[in-house]
């Protein structure tokens, strides 16, 4: 019995995935490993649930606490530093809104200036909901029209003389 053997070049492509893995795994992972101190284990959790609900201005879909980019890190810094001086919550979340606006913020408030981005999808719904009724209705088929009896006749005709050519190339073949 003999052994299956896998093709060279998917097997090389798994050993070097697998090996750059390897090798940059432990980058990543070392880049995001951050150590701030903290009094206490509540103190902690609030930092990371303040940092959660903060937008990365840089990636726009991720989280302070999930981005990797250098101003997210600035921005934990920052709010690291404000906790550890004794501000509230609100007061960092209010100073960071202050300085880059409510995109900061992953759950914007509702207010006149994010109504678009509040129902702004709806909005983009309900017009496409229009735009495919209104083209579904539009198509409407137009009802049969009743044949007349000049249309019999035309049509009697066409086949009459389509019969005739027919038989006519019939008895030439034959001849033939």
């Amino acid at each position: 019995m003999t052994r299956p053997t896998l093709p060279l070049l998917p097997t090389a492509l798994l050993l070097a995935s697998l090996l750059s893995g390897l090798l940059f795994g432990g980058v990543a992972a070392a880049y995001t490993l951050e150590e701030f101190e903290f009094d206490s284990p509540a103190q902690q959790e609030q930092f990371r649930e303040l940092i959660g609900k903060l937008r990365c201005l840089v990636c726009q879909n991720e989280s302070l606490a999930g981005s990797q980019a250098e101003l997210a890190q600035d921005l934990r810094n920052e709010v690291y530093e404000m906790m550890r001086a004794g501000q509230s919550e609100d007061a960092i979340l209010d100073f960071l809104v202050a300085r880059y606006g409510d995109f900061v913020l992953y759950d914007p408030p509702l207010k006149p200036s994010t109504y678009l981005l509040w129902f702004g999808p709806f909005v983009l719904i309900g017009i496409g909901a229009v735009v495919v009724i209104r083209t579904l209705l539009s198509k409407k088929t137009t009802p049969d029209q009743p044949v007349t009896e000049a249309d019999r006749a035309r049509i009697d005709e066409l086949l009459n003389a389509d019969q005739t050519a027919d038989q006519t190339a019939d008895r030439t073949a034959d001849r033939d």
